[in-house]
C-alpha cells in the first residue's frame, strides 16, 4: 500500500485555496486569483467589437442618433464617443481607466484598452483589463449629401446691387473670405446683378443676412414656400428666400443729395463724391472738404443715385493748382476731412489739348496733385444731368468739373503688383472684359485706401519679385508688412494626439 505525501502546511497567516489548495492570503472568496478569474468573468456582457461611422467629405464622426462631430484621432472627444456606445454595458462594472491602443491611421480600426472592477463572491473585488475594437465605416452625412446634390437646398440668400460697377461686391467678397462666412454654403452662383448663396438650413442663411447688414448698407426681406407637409407628425418643410439689396452707390461715384438730406448733414453741398463704402456711405464735399456718413436706413428714407457711369470718366491735365489752407465754415457745418487738402485748380481735357479751353474747379485731392499731373474726373459743364435733384439746383452751384482720382500707368502697376487676393469658388456666368477692368479698379482702390486694406486679407505673391523704387512714378503701393504669407499646411496623421483620420 502506497502512501501519498501530506500537503504542505500553510504558512502562518495564509489559507489554502478551496479549488487548487495553493496557500494564499485570506480573502472573502477563499480562492486564489487564477481560480477566481477562471470562475468569474466580470467583462461578460460587454461587447468587444463595435462600429463607428465616419464621413470622408467633412471628416466628422456620427454621434447617435443624428449628430455629426469633429474628432481627432486619440482625442478625448473620440474616446467619449466610443465609450457612449458601450455605456449601458459598463453600468454593471466600475470603469477605472480607458485609453487608445495605437493603430495605423489608415487601418480603419480603433482599439480601446479598458480597466474595470467589480465586486464578486463574498465581497471580493476583481479587476480586469480587456480591449474593445471598433471598425470605422464610411457613411456620408446629410450635409455632405446636400453638397453633392448641389440642387438640394433649404435657404438661399440673394444679394443684389443695381449698379454697373462691382466694387462693392469685390469688397464684400473679401470680407466673406476673411470671416469664413462661405464655409456653410452649398453653392455660390454668380449672376448679372449679384450673388446667390445656397444653404442647407435657415439658420446659416440668417447668419449671412445678419453679417451683410452689419457690413454694407443694405435692406432685406424674406419669404418662404411650403414644399411638403406631414399631417401625421405635423412637420412642415419650407424653402426660405432672403433678398438683400445693397445701396446702388460705389466708390468714386458723384451723387446729388436732396436738399433736405444735405441740410441735415451740416449744410453740405448737394454735389458730393463717394470716397468709400463700408457699413456706411462716406461722402466728401470737394469744395469744402466736409465729410458725412450715411447708413442704410437713412439712404432708403432719402434715396439718391449716381450722376455718371464709370465709363464716363475723362482724363484731365492739371495746368495750375493752388492749395487753400483755410476756409471759413458755414453756419452749422459738420466735420472736415484731415486726410485731404482743399485746392483750386485749372484743368484741361487731354482730348482738347489743341484748344485753349480750360476749366476751373475745387478739388479735395490737393495733397497728391501737382501741375502737369493727369487726373480722372467728370465734366458737368458739357453733360445733360438726368437727375431730379440736380435739375432743380441753381446752375451756379453746380461745378464745371469734379475730379475723382489721380491717373497712373495701369500696365506698369499690374507688372509690379507683388500681391494677390483670394476669390470665392462660385458658378460663373460668361465673363467679359469689363469685369477684368472693374477688378483692376478695385485692386487700385486697395493700394490707394489704407482704411479698406485693414479689412482685407492680402497675400504675398512670391512669383513676382520685389522691384526697386528707382523707376517709381509715385503710384501708391502696398508694403510687405501688410501682406500675409499664403501657407499650405499638410496634416501629419501619424496617429498622435490631434492627428486627423486619413481617407
Amino acid at each position: 500500500m502506497e502512501y501519498l505525501p501530506a500537503p504542505a502546511a500553510p504558512a502562518q497567516g495564509h489559507i489554502l485555496c478551496c479549488h487548487c489548495g495553493v496557500p494564499i492570503p485570506p480573502n472573502p472568496a477563499n480562492m486564489c486569483v487564477g481560480c477566481l478569474r477562471a470562475q468569474v468573468d466580470i467583462t461578460e456582457g460587454i461587447p468587444k467589437q463595435g462600429t463607428v461611422h465616419f464621413c470622408k467629405q467633412c471628416e466628422r464622426y456620427l454621434q447617435p442618433p443624428g449628430t455629426w462631430i469633429h474628432c481627432a484621432l486619440e482625442s478625448r472627444e473620440l474616446l467619449a464617443l466610443c465609450l457612449k456606445k458601450i455605456k449601458a454595458s459598463l453600468s454593471k462594472v466600475r470603469l477605472i481607466d480607458a485609453g487608445f491602443i495605437w493603430t495605423e491611421p489608415h487601418s480603419k480600426r480603433l482599439k480601446l484598452k479598458l480597466t474595470v472592477q467589480k465586486e464578486v463572491i463574498n465581497g471580493a473585488v476583481l479587476q480586469q483589463v480587456f480591449v474593445v475594437e471598433y471598425v470605422v465605416q464610411s457613411q456620408m452625412c446629410e450635409d455632405c449629401h446636400r453638397i453633392e446634390a448641389k440642387d438640394f437646398w433649404k435657404s438661399v440668400v440673394q444679394v443684389r446691387q443695381k449698379t454697373v460697377h462691382k466694387k462693392t461686391f469685390y469688397y464684400l467678397e473679401q470680407l466673406i473670405l476673411k470671416h469664413r462666412l462661405h464655409q456653410n454654403t452649398l453653392r455660390i452662383k454668380e449672376i448679372h446683378d449679384g450673388l446667390d448663396f445656397y444653404y442647407s438650413s435657415k439658420q446659416h442663411a440668417q447668419k449671412m443676412v445678419d453679417f451683410l447688414q452689419g457690413t454694407v448698407p443694405c435692406r432685406s426681406k424674406s419669404s418662404q414656400r411650403l414644399i411638403s407637409h406631414d399631417i401625421h407628425s405635423n412637420v412642415y418643410n419650407y424653402k426660405s428666400t432672403f433678398s438683400v439689396e445693397i445701396v446702388p452707390i460705389c466708390k468714386d461715384n458723384v451723387v446729388c443729395l436732396s436738399p433736405k438730406l444735405a441740410q441735415s448733414l451740416g449744410n453740405m453741398s448737394q454735389i458730393c463724391v463717394c470716397i468709400r463704402v463700408t457699413s456706411t456711405i462716406h461722402l466728401i464735399d470737394p469744395r469744402t472738404l466736409q465729410i458725412a456718413e450715411i447708413d442704410g436706413n437713412t439712404y432708403w428714407r432719402h434715396p439718391f443715385h449716381s450722376l455718371f457711369h464709370p465709363k464716363q470718366l475723362e482724363e484731365f491735365i492739371i495746368m495750375d493748382i493752388n492749395r487753400v489752407h483755410e476756409k471759413r465754415k458755414g453756419a452749422g457745418a459738420g466735420a472736415r476731412s484731415n486726410k485731404h487738402t482743399l485746392a483750386e485748380a485749372w484743368v484741361r481735357k487731354t482730348s482738347e489739348l489743341d484748344t485753349d479751353h480750360q476749366y476751373f474747379c475745387c478739388t479735395h485731392l490737393g495733397h497728391i496733385l501737382n501741375p502737369g499731373d493727369l487726373v480722372l474726373g467728370f465734366d458737368l459743364a458739357n453733360c445733360n444731368l438726368n437727375d431730379e435733384f440736380a435739375n432743380k439746383m441753381n446752375p451756379q452751384h453746380i461745378p464745371d468739373v469734379v475730379l475723382i482720382k489721380k491717373s497712373y500707368d495701369r500696365s506698369k502697376r499690374q507688372r509690379r503688383r507683388n500681391w494677390r487676393l483670394k476669390e470665392l469658388e462660385r458658378d460663373r456666368e460668361a465673363t467679359d472684359t469689363d469685369d477684368e477692368r472693374q477688378y483692376q479698379d478695385f485692386l487700385e482702390d486697395l493700394e490707394e485706401d489704407e482704411t479698406i486694406r485693414k479689412n482685407v486679407n492680402i497675400y504675398r505673391n512670391a512669383e513676382i519679385p520685389v522691384e526697386s523704387d528707382t523707376d517709381d512714378d509715385g503710384a501708391p503701393r502696398i508694403s510687405l508688412a501688410e501682406m500675409l504669407e499664403d501657407l499650405h499646411i499638410s496634416q501629419d496623421a501619424t496617429g498622435g494626439e490631434g492627428a486627423e483620420m486619413l481617407t
